[in-house]
């Protein structure tokens, strides 16, 4: 299992918790609260990226890391996943062809996400780490649009890594940013290990598990997971794309998974969701947590933290009166708070399963 990596902007330890700065943003947070909270990396989205600001825009302004005033690790994720979820909801939105994707998030707006595009895009930014572009999947498709996913993913994985090594002969640096190919496939397991061996043929380092995690019942698709995961190589990242929920991410880093991004902590931040230990905390236990509702109207003289096992500078400042508050008043605050409590939570679990390994 890959134990650390070195990237043009500094060296991390796995496994690690990237949250979603999907525009560039932790919602809420700046800089010294991300590093406060232990925040090795941030996950950006390069095809929100290409609609606001612009790569231009980012290029012009001395990259991304420059931009957002971030030191740390930054992953661009390719956009394939988002295209996904907003054709699903509509196919007025896209189209997924052989040479890629033209998205059209609007009737003003239309982009052409080839693998070319896609790589130019995260380079010129600056990512650290690089995701090829793929062509993202639900469980419950049919055998036809998998195998599709498959083909497409390969033949656009191929583009992206020559890409990719075209810019690096142009552009030579002394630490290069990383590739990770994405593995396809669904629930079918012949289409998963196609897609893996292709990939692994081609060449990458590091490899992500593609496609929706759950099934239509919201649970873990825990077999194609941990099969998934033996098809990648062991010394190597191996990356649990979107997988959010704290039990989820336990069970993944047991199956080999040592790099996890997710929405979960910081979007239910916002809507006043809260993470605390239960007392004695034990991973093997699947309800090593327990959530607080902090809008309650319970809490409204409630002078304690948000959890007393915690040391994050929300919990050792503020009361969850106060907390309850701040929302009661809609105040950012609020959000910027309660965020800082949760991503504290999700880096103190992956501190946790480091110690276990």
């Amino acid at each position: 299992m890959a134990k650390s990596l070195n990237l043009p902007s500094g060296h991390i330890k796995l496994p690690a918790f990237f949250p979603d700065s999907t525009n560039g943003v932790v919602r809420s947070l700046d800089k010294e609260d991300l590093h406060n909270v232990n925040t090795q990396g941030v996950v950006t989205n390069i095809l929100h990226l290409m609609r606001n600001p612009g790569i231009s825009v980012i290029k012009d302004l001395g990259g991304l890391h420059r931009f957002i005033n971030w030191d740390g690790i930054i992953l661009t994720d390719s956009g394939g996943f988002q295209v996904f979820s907003m054709l699903r909801e509509n196919t007025k939105y896209g189209t997924i062809t052989d040479e890629g994707i033209i998205f059209r998030p609007s009737s003003k707006e239309k982009i052409e996400l080839t693998p070319e595009k896609c790589i130019q895009a995260q380079y010129i930014c600056g990512s650290d780490i690089i995701m090829c572009l793929d062509y993202c999947t639900h469980p419950d498709d049919s055998p036809e649009i998998n195998k599709l996913s498959v083909d497409s993913t390969i033949r656009w994985a191929q583009r992206c890594k020559y890409e990719y090594n075209r810019l690096l002969d142009q552009h030579p640096k002394d630490q290069h940013p990383l590739i990770f190919g994405i593995i396809q496939g669904g629930k079918d397991k012949e289409l998963r290990k196609r897609c893996a061996d292709s990939l692994i043929e081609i060449g990458f380092d590091g490899y992500g598990f593609g496609g929706w995690p759950l099934d239509k019942k919201g649970n873990l698709l825990i077999d194609i997971l941990e099969y998934t995961a033996k098809l990648m190589p062991d010394n190597l990242p191996k990356y649990a794309m979107g997988i959010g929920k704290p039990e989820n991410i336990v069970i993944c880093a047991e199956l080999g998974y040592d790099l996890f991004d997710c929405v979960v902590p910081t979007r239910e931040a916002r809507h006043g969701k809260l993470y605390v230990f239960n007392p004695e905390v034990d991973l093997k236990e699947r309800n090593f947590y327990t959530n607080i509702f902090i809008k309650e109207e319970k809490y409204t003289r409630d002078e304690k933290p948000i959890s007393e096992y915690c040391n994050c500078y929300t919990c050792r400042n503020f009361s969850r009166a106060y907390i309850h508050h701040l929302f009661e008043l809609e105040d950012c605050l609020a959000f910027r708070l309660a965020t800082i409590h949760n991503l504290y939570f999700y880096n103190e679990i992956i501190r946790l399963i480091k110690e276990k390994e």
